[in-house]
């Protein structure tokens, strides 16, 4: 058992720590972006969650981890953000992650998830 958790604890350091890389973008700047249609959004909550509602035009990453290459632009230095649930979740990290493997070399956070994006006022697409 004290082995299962040593592992567990190292697990989970060793996300913390890479889902750290990556630079968080704020709420302003993703509107922005968003407004001037140069960001590509992956939604890392799961098919559930981003069927109640996500941050519009946002990619359900869950559903296209297989063929994820053909959702992002060509452009390689094009803005990249990935969010989860709330500033508590890491699980965006996989999606950065699978960005940066295919070559994206702009990879962002928005740390406030979409929890943040809804108590922002902040419209959602169903």
């Amino acid at each position: 058992m004290k082995k299962f958790l040593a592992l567990l604890a190292i697990s989970l350091l060793s996300m913390n720590a890479f889902a750290a890389s990556y630079t968080d973008i704020s709420l302003a700047d993703l509107k922005s972006a968003i407004a001037a249609k140069k960001v590509t959004l992956l939604d890392v909550n799961g098919p559930v969650t981003y069927e109640n509602g996500h941050i519009p035009g946002a990619i359900d990453y869950t559903a296209h981890t297989a063929d994820l290459a053909k959702f992002l632009p060509a452009d390689k230095s094009s803005l990249i953000v990935a969010y989860c649930g709330n500033e508590h979740c890491g699980a965006y990290a996989r999606a950065a992650e699978a960005a940066a493997r295919l070559g994206y070399t702009n990879v962002q956070h928005f740390k406030p998830g979409i929890a943040g994006w809804k108590a922002a006022g902040e419209p959602t697409q169903k």
